[in-house]
């Protein structure tokens, strides 16, 4: 039995143990209940409404939603009898969050291991509020293809999603043990991209297992076994380079050859200037960018975005205190990957460089789990972000970075956009760790999460 096949047939027992399993048969009976109705009418009333292109507060607002998009918004919309009304007076309404970079599967599990904890990380996403997600690396095979599939067929409960599949190259945190039995003769995770020609191939090859975007890695941590970790004797960062900037330039010109976008992990150096030569569209992490100007102004000509994921850098801070101490360096000398983060976030936010959302955030309950995003919110607050913009780095800022133009679909409130509506009960202006405390989610006109306390009827009716 193929993956494919094992990964279908996983996800449909673990749906039908849950009693909520949906038949594949066309029509689907009964109707998906993550699926809208195709007579589906809702108003929504919103209490206070951010809208995320203005980046302000709107008060007493009214959202009609038919099918699986907003018909109407506006302050005097009229609401149709037949309208299902919920009331979120009193709460905060915003667009559905976007989370442009997470890894919903684990490393090392059984296929059947994956499917399960690619399912429970995506219902983690839904429930936090990110209603739409990009998979930046499946952990091995295309099985975050097959899942994005099964929660667009209403299979099952999860956020609209963007994958790579598995990446193109290795991550290269550490270095490789030899599994096999022998002399080793073959390519690490049977990936091969040494040269512009197979780097081309491998793009052809992940298209075919129907992706939205590419995946690479330009820069590994280490040298040898443990002499250069993560950090050079001086507080630099090793990163060394794992690719040539022919091979980006040749991976980025395929994939949009292919209608492909390409987003590439790096931190500093060579495989960093790489990147952003080659005009990688997601340049991620650039821990160690505050250190080239000349790198920054080359982003402001190319118009480029950058994502600086917080989650997992704040997640690893702890071990890379004691990796700069255990090499002598200490106190204002030892700037760890996240220090080093809020020196790049700071200067890109005043060269106004696009910053958009991205965590990070990988599969089981480690340092940086799915669900727990929002709490980038108040860093990028902390770290001198006014709210509103903090918000718009998730809203209109991460949609203008989705394939396909997504934008057009999600990211704000409007007439003609997917109905993805998220509230919170206090205000995220105010108290940017709202966000970290979604009570309503509502998913394409389905509501998905309701865990706000209705207002007495007398007060609701008015």
């Amino acid at each position: 039995m193929d993956n494919r096949l094992r990964f279908t047939s996983l996800v449909v027992a673990i749906v039908a143990a849950s009693g909520a399993l949906v038949w594949s048969q066309a029509p689907r009976t009964p109707q998906s209940p993550y699926l809208p109705a195709a007579d589906n009418v809702v108003a929504v009333r919103a209490g206070r409404m951010f809208d995320a292109k203005a980046g302000t507060m709107l008060n007493n607002q009214i959202i009609l939603i038919k099918g699986d998009r907003i018909n109407d918004v506006g302050p005097s919309v009229q609401i149709p009898a037949d309208a299902r009304v919920i009331d979120l007076a009193g709460a905060t309404v915003l667009p559905g969050m976007i989370d442009g970079h997470v890894h919903n599967a684990g490393r090392g599990d059984s296929v059947e291991m994956k499917t399960i904890v690619m399912v429970q990380s995506a219902l983690r996403d839904l429930e936090a509020g990110f209603t739409t997600t990009v998979d930046m690396d499946s952990r091995g095979g295309f099985g975050t293809v097959e899942l994005r599939d099964a929660i667009n067929e209403g299979l099952i409960k999860g956020p609209r999603m963007q994958v790579a599949g598995q990446s193109l190259n290795q991550r290269a945190s550490a270095p490789y043990p030899n599994l096999a039995s022998g002399f080793y003769s073959s390519h690490t995770e049977d990936k091969n991209i040494n040269g512009p020609w197979l780097a081309r191939a491998a793009v052809r090859e992940a298209k075919l297992h129907g992706v939205d975007w590419i995946k690479i890695y330009t820069t590994q941590d280490f040298v040898g076994g443990q002499e250069l970790n993560e950090f050079r004797d001086d507080g630099s960062l090793v990163a060394s380079p794992s690719l040539t900037f022919e091979e980006v330039q040749a991976i980025v010109d395929e994939a949009h050859r292919m209608g492909l976008k390409v987003a590439c992990h790096t931190y500093g150096g060579d495989g960093m200037r790489s990147s952003i030569n080659a005009g990688v569209d997601l340049s991620m992490h650039v821990t160690e960018l505050y250190k080239d100007d000349a790198l920054v102004n080359t982003l402001m000509q190319k118009k480029l975005p950058i994502m600086i994921t917080i989650d997992d850098l704040v997640g690893l801070n702890t071990g890379d205190k004691r990796l700069l101490a255990n090499l002598g360096i200490t106190g204002d000398k030892a700037v760890t990957r996240l220090g080093m983060a809020e020196l790049t976030f700071k200067k890109l936010m005043k060269a106004g460089v696009p910053l958009v959302f991205g965590s990070g955030a990988v599969a089981g309950d480690g340092a940086f789990p799915h669900g727990k995003q929002a709490d980038q919110f108040a860093w990028m607050v902390k770290w001198g972000m006014p709210p509103a913009q903090a918000l718009q780095t998730t809203f209109i800022g991460e949609a203008n970075v989705l394939n396909y133009n997504w934008s057009k679909k999600v990211g704000t409130l409007e007439k003609g956009k997917f109905a993805d509506v998220i509230a919170v009960a206090g205000n995220p202006l105010t108290d940017v760790t709202e966000m970290e405390r979604v009570k309503f989610v509502m998913k394409s006109g389905v509501v998905m999460k309701h865990d706000l306390t209705p207002r007495p009827p007398s007060t609701a009716a008015q």
